[in-house]
């Protein structure tokens, strides 16, 4: 049996498919992993893992309590465990990761950052909260050596505010497997014989341009395709509803990874048109860009640095100016209208995918597996 190694994160882990890959890499590489997150009233049941998954019951699921318990519950359980190793995921585990390493000797953490949390919209009008998190993010992340994060911009970010360089390892998912057979259309419960629009993913949140997305549907004959969680999902039922779109606006909850992507491939464009409402927004390189890649699917993005890069570098999509309905609708009925540019777009993804995905990635992280926890 090789060494032990306690992945932490603060989801339900269902959905999470970095820390998935994180882990079956630790696994293919010899280590015996434990996966620990937390259990929620809507988590799904997990699909078999090749490695040890723990979900802890927690009293509180959101606010200040929630990350209090969540914390103490992380350490109290690596204080009471044997372990060599812990790979930390995301500031809300910091805390708890790094202080047992430190009260038990161990020295062999790597810290994975998947977005600038003290800058997440949540927390500009928390001023003391945000206080919290600042303090834990400039006293620890100075003191791990093996650091992670998800892209050029943000490493730049920790570079300039600590001196620290972060490897850069991206979102991107592993290639479809060759024998993955989408359902169909009929399966889905999809409408056939309209074209279909997708918004995919766990972050389906406010501020994601998914309002815009629905309004922009007044003026596009095609089915707009909402499919994962988040907190806009209410709001956006209630807008659907307000709005007369119950027929151009279809919802499907969160699903598993090829659950998912069974959807994905049927659409003609997935829509990438997060808001820079905060310097989190505004430098991030969302999973679903690459899944949608990984699809075939033409992207409509907005002006988020990292998004619009990749989308030019390999001419598969258009950007908008601003996430407005108007924008948005006008860039749809412009792609649809030319199935010529859209099937070229499709083209340049297949070939985007061979080089954007998780075979070719993980190769980076197992540098740093190997650097941090040794020979397993």
């Amino acid at each position: 049996m090789g060494k032990k190694i306690f992945v932490l994160v603060s989801n339900d882990i269902a959905t999470d498919n970095r820390v998935h890959r994180t882990c079956t890499l630790l696994t293919e590489i010899g280590f015996q992993v434990v996966l620990v997150g937390r259990s929620r009233k809507t988590s799904i049941p997990l699909e078999k893992r090749n490695y040890e998954c723990r979900r802890l019951n927690l009293i509180f699921e959101k606010g200040p309590l929630f990350y209090a318990a969540l914390n103490l519950s992380f350490f109290l359980l690596l204080l009471l465990e044997s372990w060599d190793g812990i790979y930390i995921n995301d500031l809300d585990t910091l805390p708890a990761g790094y202080y047992a390493s430190k009260l038990k000797g161990k020295k062999s953490v790597i810290y994975d950052s998947h977005e600038l949390f003290t800058e997440t919209p949540e927390l500009d009008h928390r001023k003391s909260v945000k206080k919290v998190w600042v303090f834990f993010e400039k006293n620890i992340l100075p003191k791990i050596q093996f650091f992670i994060t998800v892209n050029d911009s943000i490493a730049t970010v920790f570079q300039n505010s600590y001196d620290l360089k972060a490897a850069v390892i991206r979102n991107v998912p592993n290639q479809l497997p060759f024998e993955f057979i989408p359902k169909s259309k009929i399966e889905l419960g999809i409408p056939e014989g309209k074209p279909l629009i997708i918004i995919q993913g766990s972050g389906m949140n406010v501020d994601r341009g998914i309002e815009e997305a629905i309004l922009a549907m007044k003026n596009v004959d095609a089915i707009l395709l909402l499919v994962g969680s988040g907190d806009v999902i209410p709001k956006a039922k209630k807008m659907v509803e307000d709005q007369g779109l119950k027929n151009r606006v279809l919802f499907f909850g969160k699903r598993p990874y090829l659950g998912l992507m069974s959807f994905t491939v049927h659409a003609d464009i997935g829509l990438a048109v997060d808001k820079p409402i905060s310097k989190n927004y505004e430098l991030a390189l969302p999973n679903k860009l690459f899944d949608y890649i990984q699809a075939s699917t033409p992207i409509i993005c907005g002006q988020l640095i990292e998004i619009k890069k990749v989308v030019e570098h390999y001419n598969i999509g258009i950007s908008i100016p601003s996430t407005t309905p108007e924008n948005i609708s006008h860039a749809i009925n412009s792609l649809l209208s030319d199935r010529t540019l859209l099937n070229e777009m499709k083209r340049n993804c297949k070939k985007a995918a061979e080089t954007e995905n998780w075979e070719n990635e993980k190769e980076k992280l197992r540098k740093v597996i190997m650097g941090a926890f040794g020979n397993p």
